[in-house]
């Protein structure tokens, strides 16, 4: 059974008997050596002593009110020690990084500046190679072009030449001159004569044929002589009469070259024969000349 003390106290149960401190004066410590602290003696607990007693502002270090101090620089050396070991993580993470390549990890700092500079010089080269590349890529194109240009003009040229030396037919828009009439009428210096105005109109291309269809392509060795039994010969071929020249210019001007005054048309008619001058849009030269070698003429170089 509990006694009203223990009730009252609440503990249930009864508390040790405190040894009894010897009399004397209260101010005076005890003289024996194993004496306990008053302090530690005293029923108040050490929060209330602490509020009881107040620290002075003069306490020394190493008493109690040095204990909170503590507490704050714990919590700030826990913060340090947390950023140097992120700090730690992010220096091992770096050097693993950079540590991909053993060779470069174990290089000296002036082998890696040479090295950047080696390699700056090679890609300056190598920039310079490319700017060389397109550069003559370039001039490869426009020589290119420029060698189709000068062989497209070199073959419309070899094309005028053929045409003008008789080795290429040749079609376009001209007249058909045909010559009627007795031999007299006929003669190889009338004939001529008409060439030789056709030629001053801008005639181009020409051939003339006998009755018999036989043609002969007019260039400018071309030559008109008399016949044994009469007739015309063309450059050694021997033709009849009636003759027709196809001729390849501009019908108009070539038209009023043979009709002027006392001209191709006229002295014909003169002589007891006719011209029959059509005009035509397409005139089809197709007689060729045996290309002429030359013995004597050069070029020029």
């Amino acid at each position: 059974m509990m006694s009203e003390e223990h009730r009252e106290t609440g503990t249930g149960w009864p508390e040790p008997e405190k040894p009894a401190r010897p009399p004397g004066p209260a101010s005076e410590p005890d003289p024996r050596p194993d004496a306990p602290d008053p302090d530690e003696l005293s029923p108040l607990a050490p929060a209330e002593r602490e509020a009881e007693d107040p620290p002075a502002d003069d306490a020394p270090a190493g008493s109690a009110t040095a204990k909170p101090m503590s507490r704050r620089l714990t919590s700030a050396g826990a913060m340090i020690a947390v950023l140097l070991a992120l700090l730690g993580f992010t220096l091992v993470v770096q050097l693993k990084t950079t540590s991909t390549d053993p060779t470069l990890a174990a290089t000296r700092e002036e082998d890696l500046v040479r090295i950047s500079s080696d390699l700056d010089s090679r890609e300056r080269r190598l920039r310079q190679d490319i700017a060389a590349l397109e550069e003559s890529q370039r001039q490869l194109r426009s020589g290119e072009q420029g060698r189709a240009a000068a062989l497209e003009e070199a073959t419309r040229r070899a094309d005028e030449l053929g045409i003008l030396a008789g080795t290429l037919p040749a079609v376009g828009p001209g007249l058909s001159v045909r010559f009627e009439g007795g031999d007299k009428a006929l003669a190889p210096t009338r004939i001529l004569d008409a060439v030789q105005e056709l030629r001053g109109a801008g005639a181009e291309a020409m051939q003339i044929a006998g009755a018999d269809g036989t043609a002969v392509r007019i260039i400018a060795s071309t030559y008109f002589v008399d016949g044994q039994d009469g007739g015309l010969v063309v450059d050694g071929r021997r033709l009849s009469g009636p003759y027709t020249v196809l001729v390849i210019g501009d019908p108009a001007t070539m038209r009023t070259a043979l009709n002027i005054p006392g001209g191709v048309v006229a002295s014909v008619t003169d002589a007891g024969g006719n011209v029959i001058v059509e005009d035509r849009e397409a005139v089809e030269v197709s007689q060729l000349h045996a290309p002429i070698k030359l013995e004597h003429a050069r070029p020029v170089s």
